[in-house]
């Protein structure tokens, strides 16, 4: 690991949505950027696999503001499916390309924590990210991989937790140089369909009012938006195009900045 790399913080990488690294190279990228000596930490989603475990069991998904509502039922499947089934697959892919990975999640050392929400159920909309177990995982030189379900404050329950929200908490717990949110449009959008390079806060306030921002767009940016308070480089990327989380990271114009 060359000096120069140890004095970066670490890049947050958030893969989820229909972008979960199976049909593109979003974890080659996270490989070569360890290689390479930054310490890169994965938090991922997969709402559309708990979804689909959801219907299999007879149980609908029903959402508010982008965020997934949660019962005590249907938390036993985000739990199985997220810190399970995905977390596992993911960490296995990342180290079948050659990066020491370690899957866990947020309850995991206690590691994400929040106060249980008072609309959706048993979610934790506001976490915060206790650093201390990831930084002695990237210390050691290795990969995380890590599940957004968490603890409630008191650790009376675990909660799911949004990816979005989880990896902002985790760039802004660990002071991070960049944020990269991988989703499946090329960019933000204006109300008349267009791409928007660079979104500071005015608009992106303004957009959100006016429902042109929604639905799973929403946590992205507000999380975000907390993350470049703290003085990381946030971008919004089609996690669909070769090479776009290399491109991000080496500072190319791709996707949206939120500035």
């Amino acid at each position: 690991m060359t000096s120069a790399n140890q004095n970066l913080g670490p890049v947050v990488i958030k893969i989820g949505g229909s972008t979960l690294g199976e049909h593109d190279t979003s974890l080659s990228d996270c490989v070569a950027l360890h290689r390479e000596g930054r310490p890169v930490v994965v938090v991922h989603g997969g709402g559309a696999a708990v979804t689909d475990w959801q219907r299999r069991l007879g149980a609908e998904a029903a959402w508010v503001d982008g965020l997934r509502s949660t019962t005590p039922e249907s938390l036993e499947v985000v739990v199985a499916v997220l810190a399970g089934l995905i977390n596992k697959e993911l960490t296995r892919r990342l180290q079948e390309l050659g990066a020491p990975a370690i899957g866990l999640s947020g309850v995991d050392g206690g590691t994400l924590r929040s106060p249980i929400s008072t609309r959706i159920g048993l979610v934790g909309e506001t976490p915060r990210c206790d650093p201390h177990t990831l930084r002695r995982i990237l210390d050691a030189g290795l990969l995380p991989v890590l599940a957004p379900v968490g603890l409630a404050e008191d650790l009376s329950t675990t909660l799911n937790i949004n990816a979005d929200a989880a990896a902002g908490a985790v760039a802004n717990a660990l002071g991070a140089s960049a944020l990269i949110f991988l989703t499946d449009v090329p960019q933000v959008l204006d109300g008349n369909g267009a791409g928007i390079e660079c979104l500071n806060d005015a608009r992106q306030r303004e957009l959100t009012e006016c429902g042109v921002i929604a639905g799973g767009m929403l946590p992205k940016l507000r999380a975000g938006r907390e993350t470049v308070g703290s003085g990381a480089e946030v971008r919004i990327v089609d996690g669909r195009q070769p090479q776009i989380v290399r491109a991000a990271v080496d500072g190319a114009a791709v996707g949206t900045a939120l500035v």
